[in-house]
């Protein structure tokens, strides 16, 4: 979900999919088909990134395999926008530090470290729509 401001009146947009020049997207709870006109400068959403293959109803996104993750990962506690990420690869943290803040349902969620180690990878870029489980960062 995405807030944009237009002409100072704000809309709540969502993302639905996009399939070559069209988008399906859905603006302050009504759905929309729109054109996008020129590619390259085009904004296009990252896609989910899940963690680990989940059971998937008609409903549910259909998660994608991924390989082993080596060191402690901090995961996605639910799906929601990575909105900040203060630490960067390389980076010594401590337990409880905050690794990212994963904003859903118009709430803050700050994901912590889990142990004391350096940040050895950061799977997500802020503004990244991510799913429950959803490898944010690994800690060596």
């Amino acid at each position: 979900m995405y807030k944009i401001t237009i002409d100072g009146k704000q809309y709540a947009v969502n993302v639905k999919g996009i399939t070559g020049d069209n988008a399906e997207v859905e603006v302050n709870g009504k759905a929309y088909s729109v054109a996008i006109e020129s590619a390259q400068h085009a904004f296009r959403p990252q896609p989910l990134r899940p963690a680990a293959p989940a059971a998937a109803s008609a409903q549910t996104l259909q998660p994608q395999a991924q390989t082993p993750v080596k060191g402690k990962a901090v995961t996605a506690p639910l799906p929601g926008v990575i909105i900040q990420l203060p630490v960067v690869p390389g980076q010594a943290v401590r337990r409880g530090e905050k690794i990212a803040v994963l904003e859903a349902m118009k709430m803050e969620n700050n994901l912590l470290a889990p142990v004391d180690g350096t940040v050895a990878k950061i799977a997500v870029h802020q503004g990244d729509s991510v799913l429950e489980g959803a490898l944010i960062a690994t800690i060596e």
